[in-house]
């Protein structure tokens, strides 16, 4: 009898070390431990200048998984910081992200937001070629979305710096350069890093109250919007829509899918593999109907729009928002620049 005491005693001292130990371990990676999967991870190159100021701005953008600073594209397989001139190298930052979460298009855009693209050889009070812009790709099919969104800039700013090539000769740059602004929050940097929490496009939709939206929308449509009800399968007209254009929240009018990510899946209501941009949507825990589901909501409306689940096209991510077609709204693509979203072309492409 006191063996086994003593073996269980042991077995629980044992537990309760690895749980420490296992708290200890999240502790020391700043919070919970991020679980990636890899099948829906990409990876693009970006330079932008300084590599700190890069690489601490898109670790705050939802969706990227993880970044290493390096070098790219010079004219040897290897170089150091200080034979940067002399290898020719670009300061470059591995960007690996999830496409469930968020797309190459978006990436890109908020890469021109913190790059002057028209500046040669020199970002911020960083002269030099190893200071040049320059997008590198391993992937093929990305060079489509790359020039896709390299016209959209163009047609904004007129002829480009930016280089666009395979990436050829990447090297991991020394350990001090990893990571530089979380561990020198203090550190120089040429970015201002708020913009990483600012909405990427320029926005201002305002949102009705209650008792007007009590006035504008169907009896049915304020039951789905206002107290989360959802519409019958098959009932909503967009479910059938097919046409290019973006789906915009039929409260705030604000865009929240687009047409490219609009997929059958035969359940009857409107579904879509991602948002349109990270920043739109909400989720939260809905237990209502017996069920364990993820809600989903427009983050600034308010608007209940439905459930996202983890079925939807494995080359999409794997995810599916099934959503109301009482709360949206479909704007072809032909009358998106007179309605005031011409911005939003480059996701319907």
């Amino acid at each position: 009898m006191a063996g086994i005491m003593l073996l269980s005693l042991i077995i629980i001292t044992t537990l309760e070390k690895n749980k420490m130990n296992d708290n200890k371990f999240e502790k020391e990676l700043g919070g919970d431990v991020k679980m990636i999967n890899k099948e829906n991870e990409k990876t693009i190159y970006l330079a932008g200048g300084c590599f700190w100021g890069v690489e601490g701005y898109f670790q705050k953008i939802n969706g990227i998984n993880s970044t290493d600073t390096g070098y790219a594209n010079g004219n040897s397989n290897s170089t150091t910081y200080n034979n940067l001139k002399n290898s020719d190298h670009a300061e470059t930052v591995k960007i690996d992200y999830d496409i469930s979460k968020i797309s190459l298009e978006e990436i890109l855009l908020h890469y021109f937001r913190i790059i002057d693209p028209k500046s040669i050889n020199k970002q911020g009070n960083d002269i030099g070629r190893q200071y040049r812009t320059g997008i590198y790709y391993t992937d093929e099919n990305d060079k489509k979305i790359i020039d896709k969104i390299m016209k959209y800039e163009e047609e904004k700013h007129g002829e480009l710096a930016v280089e666009v090539q395979e990436l050829k000769n990447f090297v991991l740059a020394e350990d001090y350069h990893q990571d530089y602004l979380k561990n020198n929050p203090s550190g120089y940097c040429h970015i201002n890093l708020k913009m990483a929490s600012e909405p990427l496009m320029d926005e201002d939709y305002p949102i009705p109250s209650k008792e007007e939206l009590k006035t504008k929308l169907s009896e049915e449509d304020y039951d789905v919007i206002v107290n989360a009800g959802t519409e019958r399968s098959h009932t909503s007209k967009l479910n059938d829509e097919y046409r290019k254009g973006i789906y915009v929240d039929k409260v705030s009018k604000e865009p929240l899918f687009a047409s490219k990510d609009k997929f059958d899946a035969g359940c009857g209501w409107p579904s879509f593999s991602k948002p349109i941009v990270t920043d739109k949507l909400k989720e939260s825990k809905d237990t209502s109907h017996g069920m364990i589901r993820t809600e989903v909501r427009s983050k600034n409306s308010n608007s209940h729009l439905g459930h996202v689940f983890d079925d939807g096209p494995k080359e999409s991510g794997g995810l599916r928002y099934c959503i109301n077609g009482a709360s949206l709204e479909f704007v072809p693509y032909e009358e998106m620049d007179e309605k005031g979203y011409g911005e939003y072309k480059v996701f319907c492409e």
